[in-house]
C-alpha cells in the first residue's frame, strides 16, 4: 500500500510539473508581444528563479568545488541555451510547434550515439527517429513549403541541440566520482547553480538595463483578454520554473523511467492545448497528427537509447540509475 501511495504521489507531482513547464511559453508570449525582447523575458525568468533558489545553492555549495564542469555546462546549455532559443522561437512561431520541434532532442541523441560514439542502436530506436522526423514534417507542413518562419524553426532546433548537449554531458560525466567517494550531486542543487550561472551569462547577453521596465507595470493581451504583465512574470518565475523544476525532479525519483518518460512527453501536449485555449493558436489536423508522431518517436527513442554503464551526473540517489537520465533531462531543460 505504501508503494502504491508513493507511485500515486509521484504521478501527481509529474503531472503538476508537466502542467507548470507546459505553461512557460504561453505566459511568456504575451510579454514578448507587449514589447519585451525574448532575451529580456528569459533573463527575468532565470534571474528571478535563481534568486528564489539561492538558499538551495548555499546548501549544496560543495558542488562548486566538486563538479564545476557539470554546473557550467548545465548553466550554459540546459538553462541559458535552451530557454533563450525557445523563447526567441515562440516570438516567431506558435508555442506548440516550437516545443514539438524541441522534442526532436531524443532522436538527435541517437545520432550522437550512432555516429559520434559509434555505438549500435536498436531497431526500436531507429523507428523512433523515423516517427519523430515524419511527425515534424507534418507539424511544419513541408508540403506547403514551410508555412512557418524558417528562423523560428531554426531557433527551436537550436533549443533541441542545446538539450542534446545536456544529454551528452550527463552521459559522459556519469562515471566521475566526487572527491572522497561522495555520492553523485543532488539534482536540485545542480538546478540551483545552473540557474545562477545561466542568470550571469544571460545578464551579459540580454543587457537587462536596456529593458523597457514599464511593460511590467502595464497589461498584456491573451487572446483578447487583458492580463497584468506582473502576473505573467510571477507565473513564469514561480510556477513555470521553480515549482516545475522541483516537482519534476522529485517525481522522477519516485517513478520508473518508462512512466517518467511518458509523463514528460505530456508537456508538449499540455503546452499545445494551453496555447490553443489561452492564446488562440489553433493547429490543423495534420499538425496534431504530426505532433503525436513526434511525441511517440521521442518516447521510443528516449527509452531505446543505449545507456553507458555509469549513471547520470545529476542523479540524487546513492546508486547510479542511468535509466532515469533521459526523463530527468526533460525536466532539467525546460
Amino acid at each position: 500500500m505504501h508503494a502504491s501511495q508513493g507511485r500515486s504521489a509521484g504521478l501527481g507531482l509529474a503531472l503538476a510539473s508537466a502542467f507548470a513547464f507546459g505553461g512557460s511559453g504561453v505566459a511568456a508570449k504575451p510579454l514578448i508581444e507587449a514589447g519585451l525582447d525574448p532575451l529580456h523575458v528569459v533573463w527575468l525568468r532565470v534571474a528571478g528563479a535563481a534568486l528564489l533558489m539561492l538558499p538551495v545553492a548555499w546548501r549544496h555549495r560543495a558542488l562548486v568545488r566538486d563538479r564545476p564542469v557539470l554546473l557550467l555546462g548545465f548553466g550554459l546549455l540546459a538553462v541559458a541555451g535552451v530557454q533563450a532559443c525557445y523563447f526567441a522561437a515562440i516570438s516567431r512561431i506558435p508555442v506548440g510547434v516550437a516545443l514539438l520541434v524541441e522534442y526532436l532532442a531524443p532522436a538527435l541523441v541517437l545520432g550522437w550515439v550512432r555516429f559520434v560514439q559509434r555505438r549500435p542502436v536498436t531497431r526500436a530506436a531507429a523507428l523512433g527517429v523515423v516517427l519523430a522526423v515524419g511527425g515534424l514534417a507534418c507539424v511544419v507542413e513541408v508540403w506547403a513549403g514551410l508555412g512557418f518562419d524558417v528562423v523560428g524553426l531554426l531557433l527551436a532546433l537550436g533549443a533541441a541541440c542545446c538539450q542534446v548537449g545536456y544529454f551528452v554531458l550527463s552521459d559522459q560525466g556519469g562515471g566521475e566520482a566526487s572527491p572522497g567517494g561522495a555520492e553523485p550531486p543532488h539534482p536540485v542543487g545542480v538546478i540551483a547553480y545552473g540557474l545562477l550561472i545561466g542568470a550571469l551569462v544571460l545578464t551579459a547577453i540580454a543587457r537587462p538595463w536596456d529593458m523597457d521596465w514599464s511593460v511590467l507595470g502595464g497589461s498584456t493581451v491573451m487572446d483578447g483578454t487583458a492580463v497584468p504583465a506582473w502576473l505573467l512574470l510571477v507565473w513564469i518565475v514561480l510556477l513555470a520554473t521553480v515549482i516545475a523544476y522541483v516537482t519534476g525532479v522529485i517525481s522522477v525519483r519516485m517513478l520508473s523511467p518508462a512512466v517518467a518518460g511518458v509523463v514528460a512527453c505530456l508537456e508538449a501536449v499540455i503546452a499545445t492545448v494551453l496555447a490553443w485555449v489561452l492564446l488562440g493558436e489553433h493547429l490543423a489536423a495534420p499538425q496534431l497528427i504530426g505532433g503525436a508522431l513526434v511525441l511517440a518517436g521521442a518516447l521510443i527513442a528516449q527509452s531505446a537509447t543505449p545507456r553507458p554503464p555509469s549513471g547520470p551526473v545529476a542523479s540524487g540517489t546513492g546508486a547510479p540509475d542511468a535509466g532515469r537520465a533521459g526523463a530527468r533531462s526533460q525536466d532539467a531543460v525546460r
